[in-house]
């Protein structure tokens, strides 16, 4: 007798009338991911490039625009401010019209923003396109993110989307090195600084370009037919809707601060503002908190910028290290451990400031590392503890709550390293990061191996 032909199989390892839980939860990555994991990518990239490249252009515009400090605070904190109100304004909008529309709009709309930055004659024109530029980089946070999370398999959810914080620290990396070469143009190189952004997000709305929209999404505004034409264009022709939630619901922004989606907000906005805090605190002023600390010179070799690429590195590593093991670790275990570590860390170096230039290192890579954990999970948590209506809404709370913490972290610091001191100051943030740490140990739901519809269910 001849061998039986082998079972043909779906792209999701699936046989045809096979049932399946969900196909869109236990399909492998395959280059459809891949590919949407890096156009996603994009949004936290310009970020860091954005908010990285005016660092470097703010000291040509004060001299030529014979700046105040308070204008050149006002301009560097523009797009913290946008980011804020984009957010929170735009992640509602995607759960209204959907992820696909704003995807490749607002892309685009980043572009345009960076690139009219040329052409400013005054700060006033400036500090309106910071703001708009900041508006439409806070949009794309909860747009693309929750498109990513809809479409990702529940094993590896957890890495595609810790990506996106690697991508955050590679684009404040790039600003720093794009705009180094930039500023050999001449006086008015920071126009140059300041339009590089533009580059990539033209280049990231052209292939942006036919993303399909979220099945998840289309099903929960009753929208099956559609739905059922994306999941046969992404997993071919013999997918089924089977196993995902499709009740529709309507989006209501009252929603995210009602019943158990209250408690998981306040989880949200406490532990992301309390990790992102010290963060942005070491990223704007490691040279003076090193400096502090008693890290000026080692054998008569300046040591400060050194020490603040030490300590860039050694964040990103973290979020590396943590993105790797997050499918295999328990969310609880990989935020509220860490979280704990990274607080004592900061704790130790404000009860014991005079300590040995050994010890201090020691400290701040140990908080560097550890804090790996609590940042990927400021985009994993949110995306997978509220449903589809109002997933992006949800995070765009998460990112307008966040910014407070950049705020803290970037304008707060430096007044208390003047006023108190270096001690006080390391014990300001830590007990802000234990804060955080405490309030994950008491609110933070278990989501590990579930599916998006499971981990997102209201009880």
């Amino acid at each position: 007798m001849a061998n039986p032909a082998p079972a043909e199989t779906l792209p999701s390892g699936l046989r045809p009338g096979e049932p399946a839980t969900s196909l869109i939860d236990d399909t492998p990555v395959t280059g459809f991911h891949r590919r949407l994991t890096a156009f996603c990518s994009g949004g936290p990239f310009l970020d860091g490039f954005a908010l990285g490249v005016v660092g470097l252009a703010l000291p040509q515009i004060a001299r030529q625009w014979q700046l105040s400090g308070l204008w050149q605070g006002a301009l560097a904190a523009a797009a913290l401010l946008g980011i804020l109100v984009g957010g929170l304004v735009f992640g509602y909008v995607t759960d209204l019209v959907g992820r696909k529309v704003m995807y490749s709009l607002n892309i685009a709309a980043i572009a345009v923003c960076a690139a009219a930055q040329f052409f400013v004659t005054g700060p006033e024109q400036l500090l309106v396109l910071r703001v708009l530029l900041g508006v439409t980089i806070g949009a794309d946070y909860p747009i693309a993110s929750s498109l990513l999370a809809e479409f990702a398999p529940r094993r590896s959810r957890p890495r595609l989307i810790g990506l996106q914080t690697i991508m955050w620290s590679a684009g404040n990396a790039t600003a720093y090195l794009v705009g180094d070469a930039l500023l050999r143009l001449g006086p008015d190189a920071w126009r140059w600084i300041l339009v590089s952004p533009a580059v990539p997000a033209l280049a990231l709305a052209f292939l942006r370009a036919g993303t399909p929209e979220s099945p998840r999404w289309l099903l929960s505004k009753g929208r099956t037919d559609e739905a059922l034409r994306v999941m046969r264009k992404v997993y071919g022709p013999g997918a089924r809707l089977d196993g995902i939630e499709s009740r529709p619901a309507a989006t209501k922004f009252r929603q995210v601060f009602q019943g158990v989606y209250l408690r998981r907000t306040l989880f949200v906005a406490v532990f992301w503002t309390c990790s992102v805090t010290p963060v942005y605190a070491l990223y704007s002023f490691a040279p003076t908190l090193l400096d502090a600390l008693g890290i000026d010179t080692v054998g008569g070799t300046e040591t400060e910028n050194l020490g603040s690429v030490a300590i860039g590195l050694l964040l990103l590593a973290g979020t590396v290290v943590a993105t790797l093991v997050a499918g295999r670790v328990r969310r609880r275990t990989l935020l509220i451990l860490p979280f704990a570590v990274a607080s004592a860390s900061l704790l130790a170096l404000g009860l014991v400031p005079e300590t040995s230039v050994g010890a201090v290192v020691v400290l701040l890579g140990v908080y560097a590392l550890f804090i790996g954990g609590p940042t990927i999970l400021q985009w994993i948590y949110p995306n997978e503890i509220y449903p589809t209506e109002i997933r992006a809404t949800a995070f765009g709370v998460g990112v307008a709550t966040s910014r407070v913490g950049a705020v803290l972290g970037t304008f707060v610091v430096p007044l208390l390293l003047a006023g108190v001191g270096v001690s006080a100051t390391m014990l300001v943030v830590g007990a802000i990061s234990a804060v955080g740490a405490v309030v994950s140990a008491l609110l933070a739901p278990e989501t590990h191996g579930h599916t998006l519809d499971e981990a997102a269910r209201d009880g």
